[in-house]
């Protein structure tokens, strides 16, 4: 499918991960892609892979975030596609108990203002050109509780959501969507380290998947070329659960 043919796609954390699989995608679908990360190396072979621009940027740095959509436009004339996807989760962020005010406030910048900064940037540019589509990487946690907390990501998470309704609201007669992914637990080197490190915490979490598996960065990716498309487009201010089945169970298969 060429769904995205010829529109212009910026993605942050698009180095690995989901934003890696996601600039895949887009590219395969027609896209021209505008890979964003902090780190140079892999960001550069990101955009490489694809046939894309790579622009080093610091997503909590306003001043940052203004030059990457402005270097996008400069490049390729329009900016359709927004997927604010960067985010961390540090072993700090652990329980309200454990969890110092510092690591709180460095997962809110990476993950929450960083969002808001790249929302406010980049609808100037969709407004201009009467519409754009806005993909913010929240999560499931943002629905569901977890007793085993990582507090500030949980927050964080649950404030892109709302962040994103609103916006979807505010804009949707402009011809901008704005909706908020919300992935279950992905098979990326981040969880790949943290669960290798313990399996019987893996276990725990995938005795509440109805698949019986974590997901796979391209089946996320996968998503996001949707809400980015027209396939998409009475789709605003969603929580876009991709998660299988998490949300919806209560006892799952044997």
């Amino acid at each position: 499918m060429q769904r995205l043919q010829d529109r212009v796609a910026v993605i942050t954390g698009a180095a690995s991960g989901i934003g890696l699989a996601t600039a895949r995608r887009f590219a395969d679908e027609g896209a021209r892609v505008v890979c964003v990360d902090v780190d140079e190396e892999a960001g550069v072979k990101a955009a490489d892979g694809v046939g894309g621009l790579f622009v080093k940027a610091d997503v909590t740095s306003e001043d940052d975030v203004a030059r990457m959509f402005r270097t996008a436009y400069d490049t390729y004339g329009s900016v359709d596609v927004a997927f604010n996807n960067a985010g961390i989760s540090p072993p700090d962020d652990d329980s309200i108990l454990e969890t110092g005010l510092d690591a709180w406030r460095r997962v809110q910048e990476v993950n929450l203002t960083s969002v808001y900064l790249c929302c406010k940037h980049v609808i100037p540019y969709m407004r201009r050109q009467g519409k754009g589509s806005i993909i913010n990487t929240a999560s499931f946690v943002a629905v569901l509780g977890s007793a085993t907390s990582q507090i500030s990501y949980t927050a964080s998470k649950g404030g892109v959501l709302a962040m994103s309704r609103e916006l979807g609201v505010q804009f949707a007669r402009e011809g901008i969507r704005v909706n908020a992914l919300c992935p279950g637990p992905v098979n990326t080197p981040l969880l790949q380290e943290l669960f290798a490190k313990d399996p019987e915490r893996a276990q725990r979490r995938l005795v509440h998947v109805p698949v019986g598996r974590f997901a796979e960065a391209s089946e996320i990716a996968a998503a996001v070329a949707f809400l980015a498309s027209d396939d998409s487009s009475f789709i605003t201010a969603s929580e876009f659960l991709v998660d299988g089945g998490i949300s919806g169970a209560y006892v799952t298969p044997l």
